[in-house]
């Protein structure tokens, strides 16, 4: 019982410390110290308490202080915990436009384009809360249906579980297919001011490329202070480690 009591007041009070810091962290940016407010965030983010708000504001903070990297890395992860907020997107943009290099994405095509525009409206978690917000309304559908003794009410019911129960599937698929896609890819940000990009997992390789500061890759490989990554463009090559910051 003592345990866990003690255990309480520890969990309460970190909590509390992290919003003391949270706050302090708001107060300082309004005061347009960013840089104060940037070591506020960045102590809260060390008591292992993470939020979609929280690296949003770091990474306006870092923004007023025209660091691309930084910010464009915190927005990154507060695109992970909240991927439909549209503030969110709106300042990755802006942070977009600080970056020396041109980002041209390769278009994607075809069906896994469509399914991945649709499964992306929410997280895995969001789908997944779908489903079983939907599978407890096809339990009380199910009910009516089988206490109604009406006709046409039974009928209302019955299709009403035929639609729950398509959205059900439909969320498990998603939330599926987004924890999957979420798993797979691992994308980072370029931290140094130039980075080379070499064909080859070596220092005298020749340089395919040469990143800046604030670019989006995604990492394919690990090969011990080597990274294979995948370019905006779709090309291919090998970074040092030290380069790179990966988000997830």
């Amino acid at each position: 019982m003592r345990k866990n009591l003690l255990y309480f007041l520890l969990l309460f009070a970190s909590l509390l410390s992290a919003q003391n810091g949270f706050e302090k962290g708001n107060a300082l940016y309004r005061k347009e110290q960013y840089a104060e407010a940037v070591t506020a965030y960045e102590n809260v983010l060390k008591t292992k308490k993470h939020s979609a708000e929280l690296y949003f504001n770091l990474g306006n903070a870092y923004y007023k202080l025209n660091k691309v990297a930084p910010a464009i890395y915190n927005y990154e992860k507060a695109l992970l915990l909240a991927p439909t907020d549209p503030d969110i997107k709106t300042n990755l943009r802006f942070a977009h436009k600080m970056m020396i290099d041109e980002v041209k994405e390769v278009p994607k095509v075809g069906f896994r384009k469509i399914v991945s525009d649709f499964t992306s409206a929410f997280s895995y978690n969001g789908w997944a809360w779908l489903a079983v917000s939907c599978a407890i309304g096809f339990l009380l559908f199910f009910c009516g249906y089988y206490f109604s003794g009406q006709t046409l009410v039974k009928r209302l019911f019955f299709f009403g579980m035929i639609a729950l129960a398509l959205v059900i599937l439909l969320s498990v698929f998603a939330a599926i297919f987004e924890k999957d896609r979420y798993e797979s890819e691992r994308p980072a940000i370029v931290f140094a001011a130039a980075a080379p990009v070499k064909g080859e997992p070596k220092s005298s390789a020749a340089d395919e490329v040469v990143l800046h500061e604030g670019t989006k890759v995604y990492v394919l490989e690990s090969l011990e202070n080597w990274r294979k990554v995948e370019l905006p463009d779709g090309a291919t090559g090998w970074m040092e480690s030290s380069a790179i910051k990966e988000v997830k």
